[in-house]
């Protein structure tokens, strides 16, 4: 799931900014009960992405596995209508923010050894 960036190793700031790609879903999930976890991952791919691929690849993953939390806990919040689906409610909501928190961590991490890192999971939206 992890490949070493081609070409020589990746900058601190690279490093820097691909951790806190991975990392941005985690602060958001906490600050805003994961309505804004694909809004860190875009502002660095916006910003940063011609730095590098390690950069790149960090924020595109990271944005596309969010948008795949995201979409399966708004589908939470549609079946929490119906009073028979809430037992589904609730597993598109704790599974998928288990998800990110172990895959945004483990993400870090590789980004930390300058590893390019896929999310199991994910839409692929950003490139």
């Amino acid at each position: 799931m992890s490949t070493p960036v081609s070409g020589s190793a990746a900058s601190g700031d690279d490093k820097t900014l691909a951790v806190l790609a991975h990392l941005s879903p985690i602060i958001a999930l906490v600050l805003s009960a994961g309505w804004l976890s694909i809004v860190g991952p875009l502002i660095v791919w916006l910003i940063w992405r011609d730095r590098g691929g390690l950069v790149r690849n960090a924020a595109a993953t990271s944005f596309n596995f969010s948008i795949t939390v995201w979409i399966a806990f708004v589908v939470g919040w549609i079946l929490a209508f119906t009073i028979i689906l809430i037992p589904i409610s609730l597993i598109l909501w704790i599974v998928p923010g288990i998800l990110q928190f172990v895959f945004s961590i483990l993400g870090a991490v590789r980004a930390s050894r300058s590893e390019v890192y896929k999310y199991p999971f994910q839409i692929p939206i950003l490139h």
